[in-house]
């Protein structure tokens, strides 16, 4: 019986191993990359270019290298899509799983919307091997729309489909280009995968291209971001710029970095977001305090920048959801929560962004 299994493999392990081999491989960038707030990175999945841009912390640093927020853009009739990756720095969050983490969120077009299609990343350790993405598509032509990791570095990313079959750039599937700066929220921790961020979710939504640069811990109204988002090519700027500062971080570099951003960006508009409720507040005195500091803080200051600033908006998102449940770890919401915010800032968004003929 052993000689028999034997023979059937020397047999067969040729056949699948030839099977495996009948897949071309595209480099992602090489297709359309949307969200991508600096299109002209060295590294092109890179956000920033941080030979460019100087101030960042070390963290900072390898945060603004990481692929947040970024998709391919892509049709294919292919029966199969896998990935190769080539990382630099992977973070693995303790909030965060690793398909969100490290790892690949598929939707296709169907019926003029985006559907999820598939997700996945490898195992600790195994990075570097190929992921089978999605397997049996049905051969038909697809519009497919791939998110990148939240938080990796990646150095390459290599799209395999079958010999013969056509993988090629289709236009930018979403409009305009409207900057998101932001803290952990933004950045999309504790979501379960690249496409559920706010910002993506509301990009998919809407047709309004966000642009993220979500900094997990780190969006503080900095001077030396407000220098790099002063050189972006955008129509309009969203921030959720009061989730990680403290009250007199706040009151000290709330006006100047308006200013800076303003003098850089004349006429467009400039749209702060309130920090959202935080689950940890319910029974926890001291994270209440200090959350209703914050937004106190930025309350009354926002009051002032709306009157004393032309084009300068303050809009309050929700991410809680009736039952207090929409949370993994009492800061940072579930996908649903994150849903929840997407649409509690989708009519307020759109009608400032209207206002300037951005629709």
């Amino acid at each position: 019986m052993k000689k028999i299994l034997a023979a059937a493999l020397a047999v067969l392990l040729p056949f699948c191993v030839s099977l495996r081999a009948q897949t071309v491989y595209t480099e992602a960038s090489s297709l359309t990359l949307t969200g991508k707030l600096f299109p002209d990175t060295p590294n092109p999945y890179h956000r920033v270019d941080t030979v460019r841009f100087k101030g960042f912390t070390t963290g900072e640093n390898l945060q603004v290298r990481e692929s947040s927020g970024l998709a391919v853009a892509f049709r294919t009739n292919s029966t199969f899509i896998r990935v190769k990756t080539e990382y630099g720095t992977i973070q693995y969050p303790m909030n965060t799983n690793g398909i969100a983490a490290k790892g690949y969120d598929l939707y296709i077009r169907k019926d003029g919307k985006w559907l999820f299609a598939a997700a996945g990343a490898k195992g600790n350790g195994n990075e570097d091997q190929e992921l089978d993405l999605i397997k049996n598509l049905d051969g038909q032509m697809h519009e497919c729309l791939m998110y990148l990791p939240l938080y990796s570095e990646v150095r390459s990313v290599k799209i395999g489909t079958s010999t013969g079959s056509v993988i090629e750039a289709i236009p930018n599937p979403f409009r305009h280009r409207v900057g998101i700066f932001g803290s952990s929220y933004t950045h999309g921790s504790s979501t379960s995968r690249g496409g559920m961020t706010y910002p993506a979710q509301f990009t998919r939504n809407t047709g309004i291209q966000l642009l993220s640069l979500g900094c997990s811990g780190n969006s503080k109204l900095q001077p030396y971001f407000a220098d790099a988002l002063s050189a972006a090519d955008v129509e309009a700027f969203i921030f959720d710029s009061f989730s990680n500062p403290n009250p007199d971080q706040i009151r000290e570099r709330l006006f100047p970095f308006i200013e800076k951003i303003q003098a850089a960006h004349p006429g467009k508009p400039l749209i702060f977001q309130r920090t959202i409720y935080r689950e940890s507040r319910n029974f926890n005195t001291g994270s209440d305090a200090s959350e209703r500091a914050k937004m106190e803080m930025a309350d009354s200051l926002m009051k002032i920048a709306c009157k004393k600033y032309k084009d300068v908006y303050y809009i309050y998102p929700d991410a809680t959801s009736p039952d207090h449940l929409a949370s993994v770890d009492g800061t940072h919401p579930t996908n649903y929560g994150y849903t929840l915010w997407a649409k509690s800032i989708e009519k307020k968004v759109l009608r400032i962004l209207k206002k300037y003929g951005i629709k």
